[in-house]
């Protein structure tokens, strides 16, 4: 009989652990062999954004707890595969806001009940709430479900509970997501930047590989549609980008496709598509710089290290941590609208495109891509 060792990081208990399938090992004589730490489940489930700006965590977490099992629970598991040990999918709601209840049975029966030796629960979603009332833990950080309802699971974490409260707290506030996230924890926040496993190389036959590029985000997803920037204005920013000798990308999801076409047409910038989200990473990874509203392209891009110039008009700018990579351009005068759904003034036109191609070229300028600004 073989001699197992189920106290190895590798070990699966229901299928070949990967140094076996690499390299045909068995447990006995294993070089690979390394001792399960400590069990630490974070709890984050969306939105994909989101996720990406809470992997910085995962710096402090390793440091207190070497060698640990890191677990996350995740509606995006593509957004954190690659950065921790496990990676347990949760089933997204479909159109009609049900899940898929085998899916769902299957995940809820394997989590719940287990013991962790830290839990960090991160969500205010009332779902990841109850999976950390559910979860037993040595230790416990961030949020949980108490009479139906998000509350904090330790002192540290009412602060950013209660800026989710109350508009007038969450416009008040100074401190950058990732700084909320550290306080949460009981971790210091010194600039730890987002983890994100390299995408793969894909070869886009359309793409320059010698002027420098720049990506355009045009879309903003449907929760918050006054974020989008007009269409007018992306089409004067692609052409005054070209101008400058720059290559201009256009990045859009299917919300945005004949939108991105009409730009192409109008612009004669390059537009591959609607891509699979590896595909879309790799295209980020070919900008030397995105312009974006908030929005998950914003948070690939600077996963990615890239220059941003970030559109922002509904938010605190001060939640967003760009780690020196980029600036906030916004709406000029100040709107006083604040995570509304529509805008009497309709404020992010009052963006110019002219200041936001000031700022690309700043951007582009500061790491030597292009020179100063042509007459």
């Amino acid at each position: 009989m073989i001699e197992l060792r189920t106290d190895c990081r590798h070990f699966k208990g229901d299928r070949p652990c990967a140094p076996h399938k690499s390299y045909g090992v068995l447990c006995g004589n294993c070089s690979y062999y390394q001792k399960r730490g400590k069990r630490v489940l974070l709890i984050k489930l969306g939105a994909a954004g989101d996720v990406l700006r809470t992997t910085p965590i995962l710096h402090p977490i390793r440091k207190k707890f070497p060698g640990a099992e890191i677990t996350w629970v995740t509606h995006f598991p593509a957004f954190v595969t690659g950065v921790v040990d496990k990676v347990v999918p949760l089933p997204l709601p479909d159109a009609s806001g049900a899940r898929h209840s085998s899916n769902f049975m299957t995940f809820w029966s394997t989590m719940i009940g287990q013991r962790f030796d830290a839990l960090y629960s991160l969500d205010k979603d009332p779902l990841a709430c109850a999976i950390a009332s559910q979860v037993k833990a040595d230790g416990s950080w961030g949020f949980t479900l108490k009479e139906g309802c998000c509350h904090p699971i330790n002192a540290l974490a009412e602060e950013a509970w209660e800026i989710g409260l109350f508009d007038p707290i969450s416009r008040a506030n100074r401190k950058s997501y990732p700084q909320m996230l550290f306080d949460i924890c009981g971790f210091s926040f010194k600039g730890e930047p987002y983890l994100m496993a390299a995408p793969k190389q894909i070869e886009f036959l359309s793409l320059p590989g010698t002027a420098p590029m720049v990506g355009l985000n045009i879309g903003c997803g449907d929760r918050w549609p006054m974020r989008r920037w007009p269409d007018t204005c992306w089409e004067t920013l692609a052409m005054g980008l070209q101008r400058q000798g720059a290559a201009v990308l256009i990045l859009g999801g299917a919300q945005e496709h004949e939108c991105s076409q009409s730009l192409a047409r109008q612009t004669g910038a390059i537009y591959p598509g609607v891509r699979p989200l590896e595909e879309f990473f790799s295209l980020v990874n070919r900008c030397d710089l995105v312009v974006t509203s908030v929005s998950m392209a914003m948070h690939v891009a600077l996963a990615l290290r890239k220059r941003l110039v970030l559109l922002n008009n509904i938010f605190n700018k001060h939640e967003f941590e760009l780690y020196g990579l980029g600036e906030i351009l916004e709406p000029m005068p100040a709107c006083e609208c604040y995570y509304p759904t529509a805008c009497d003034r309709n404020c992010m036109s009052c963006i110019s495109p002219e200041a936001v191609l000031r700022s690309c070229l700043r951007q582009l300028e500061s790491v030597s891509l292009l020179s100063p600004m042509k007459a």
